[in-house]
């Protein structure tokens, strides 16, 4: 893996002597990972002089030459033991146990540094290592430049096949397969990004319409076909074919990790941090990455991470809740600036996480119209969301939330499932149908269907950190009426077939709004299941109305409970609106929810408060003093997450200049 899609980079792989003598170190603390369990170090290039060398060619996973000599040294004294691949294979099999500290050292992209300088420090040390190689790089004549990135590089930086079987010969070495030609960026949409090519899909403007995005099919031949060559080509220059996957960039997903095993390589390495057990998938070993700029502090860090929440746990959030209706324009042009200003913001902003529209929702209502985003189902209105969410990851550092509804989707006429909605009973008061959003029931098979489908085609086509279960998953006591809901409420649930019945008996009804809350949750899961096919390390986050967080009775007339969505999500964003909610006074209406919040052990931690920047009542932005306000009066009564909805980028509101004192990491440090 080497660095970014959009700028490639080259190393010089000077041959100086490598000098073992190292500073006292600092021991580690020990550990505290699972028994049997082991660590993997993402090494790329070494370097003499890194940062110097940036002048020629910036790389940020360049690490300098007397650091990893430092980092093997302090590896060697505070007791980790580097094992090899054998080892942990036989591990898992139940053969002999891994040592304690057991860590696995890898080196990406096949430079020649891999040789002149890793090779010998091996050697030295006595440890294994995995090297992982892109075999059109090796493949690229002596007298041809090698197409890196964005960049043509000298062949000469990169490892020969006679320097790759003398380090397999020494016993310390395993050969691992980078692609062949997929450690590049492909054309995934209109625009022009460029995703990485072995999780993306390739689009062609110069098809017909309906023939212009790579389908399944074609998808996974163009990859079973990468894979295979590499594998043939690295058993063909070293005698063995390789039994593990290194994935460019760290990016897969499940079709991908399939095909790699279906070629012989049931192990493949991603870049997702913390300790691996013998019983973790051996397709989604976890590593983490060092770069320039580690050092020794760093890798202990790195040595400390968790599997979870991007290595962090649960980290605080800084959240800026973004409405693509704002940046769609029907003038390419214009759509283009649009997506310009908005990622100059977030960037000035600096917050930890963006909330991003998938969906199409130009008339407010809260139900999805369109989708941005190529789909089986609705009508696209651009193909926007996959454009906007790796600008804002890859320009601006941010996480990106894909914020989809559930059950609001408006399915054009005619569709199958367009009318499989959720019912309320006969006879309902007016009330009942208050700010109920027009939704399709999650008991009707083929409704449920065609909501996963369209999961499933936004897991396909975008990159992104995590999903927001938009707010629209209620259910009244007065819903679900539909045939669908009463025939799982009977066969399923053993309760009567009748929303008369059940809400006549105060058990009954009770029993109900339980099981409705958990089966709304429940799928929810089903569809977080359905991205993580394409996105495996996703994390998720949900909308919660307040009032259920305020009054725990008012699940009957939600379907939702605190204490459910702590167990179920990452986070759980709180809808802390205190106008939408007509609270007369909004401060002190503040300050209860945070006191219910804290309540509930450990909830702050989990727990995203979502401010309103706009009075929907009167449609008018809320002053700017006035959110910033609230949030440090949220902030200083324990909260640690905070956001706000919605982001008006073209009339800068919030303002800026008030407001990035409370949402930027810049002010408030939260995650490096």
């Amino acid at each position: 893996m080497a660095a970014s899609l959009l700028t490639g980079i080259s190393p010089a792989h000077a041959q100086t002597e490598v000098r073992l003598t190292t500073p006292p170190l600092t021991t580690l603390k020990p550990v505290n990972d699972p028994s049997q369990s082991y660590r993997v170090l993402s090494y790329h290039d070494i370097r003499d002089n890194v940062r110097d060398s940036f002048k020629e060619w910036p790389e940020s996973t360049a690490v300098d030459t007397r650091d990893l000599v430092l980092h093997l040294s302090w590896i060697k004294q505070n007791g980790f033991q580097p094992v090899s691949m054998q080892q942990i294979i036989d591990a898992r099999r139940g053969g002999k146990p891994l040592p304690d500290k057991a860590i696995l050292l890898t080196f990406d992209d096949g430079f020649a540094s891999v040789y002149h300088k890793v090779f010998p420090l091996l050697k030295q040390f006595n440890y294994p290592a995995v090297i992982a190689l892109v075999g059109q790089w090796l493949e690229t004549p002596a007298d041809t430049a090698v197409q890196f990135g964005d960049m043509l590089v000298d062949r000469n930086r990169f490892v020969t096949w006679d320097q790759v079987r003398e380090m397999q010969r020494s016993g310390l070495v395993e050969v691992a397969s980078h692609t062949y030609g997929l450690h590049q960026g492909i054309v995934t949409n209109p625009q022009g990004n460029l995703l990485p090519a072995a999780v993306g899909r390739i689009y062609r403007g110069d098809l017909p319409v309906g023939q212009q995005y790579e389908n399944d099919a074609d998808y996974r031949k163009r990859i079973q076909s990468d894979f295979e060559r590499n594998s043939a080509l690295i058993a063909q220059h070293t005698g063995k074919r390789p039994r593990v996957m290194v994935w460019p960039y760290g990016a897969y997903n499940q079709t991908a990790a399939d095909v790699a095993k279906e070629v012989g390589m049931p192990i493949s390495l991603n870049l997702e941090p913390g300790p691996n057990t013998p019983q973790d998938d051996a397709n989604r070993i976890r590593r983490s990455l060092v770069m320039f700029d580690t050092g020794l502090t760093g890798l202990i860090r790195l040595l400390r991470q968790p599997s979870t929440y991007d290595g962090e746990e649960h980290p605080l959030e800084r959240v800026i809740h973004v409405d693509l209706d704002y940046v769609y324009d029907a003038d390419p042009v214009q759509q283009e600036v649009n997506v310009s200003h908005l990622l100059d913001r977030i960037y000035r902003l600096h917050p930890t996480t963006v909330y991003l529209q998938a969906f199409a929702d130009p008339d407010g209502d809260g139900v999805a119209d369109a989708l941005y985003f190529p789909n089986r189902h609705l009508p696209m209105r651009a193909d926007l969301f996959s454009r906007v969410a790796w600008q804002l990851q890859t320009r601006t550092g941010v996480r990106v939330y894909a914020w989809m509804p559930v059950m609001s989707f408006d399915l054009p006429t005619g569709h199958p499932a367009a009318n499989r909605l959720v019912q309320q009973l006969s006879g309902a008061p007016a009330s009942a149908s208050e700010n109920r959003y027009h939704r399709l029931s999650p008991f009707d098979p083929l409704a449920r269907q065609t909501i996963t489908e369209i999961y499933e085609d936004l897991g396909k086509n975008a990159i992104f950190t995590g999903v927001l279960f938009h707010d629209d998953a209620t259910l009244s006591d007065y819903e679900d009426a539909s045939p669908a809901a009463l025939t799982v409420y009977r066969d399923e649930w053993k309760l009567p077939a009748s929303l008369e019945t059940l809400r006549a008996d105060p058990q009954l009804r009770k029993d109900w709004a339980q099981r409705k809350t958990l089966y709304l949750n429940d799928f929810t899961r089903h569809l977080a299941d359905t991205l993580r096919k394409y996105r495996p390390a996703l994390q998720t986050a949900r909308n919660i109305y307040a009032e259920p967080v305020l009054n725990p009775e008012s699940e009957d007339w939600f379907a939702q409970t605190f204490d459910s969505f702590l167990a179920t999500y990452d986070y759980t964003a709180i809808m802390a609106m205190p106008y939408m909610e007509n609270a007369k006074e909004p401060d002190a209406w503040l300050k209860t929810l945070i006191g219910k919040v804290k309540s509930h052990p450990g909830a702050l931690r989990k727990t995203v408060f979502e401010l309103q920047s706009r009075d929907w009542r009167s449609s008018t932005p809320i002053d700017t003093r006035t959110l910033a306000a609230q949030m440090r009066l949220l902030r200083l009564a324990g909260a640690r997450s905070l956001g706000y909805y919605p982001d008006d980028f073209h009339n800068n509101h919030p303002e800026e200049a008030l407001i990035k004192p409370e949402i930027s990491v810049e002010t408030h440090t939260v995650r490096k």
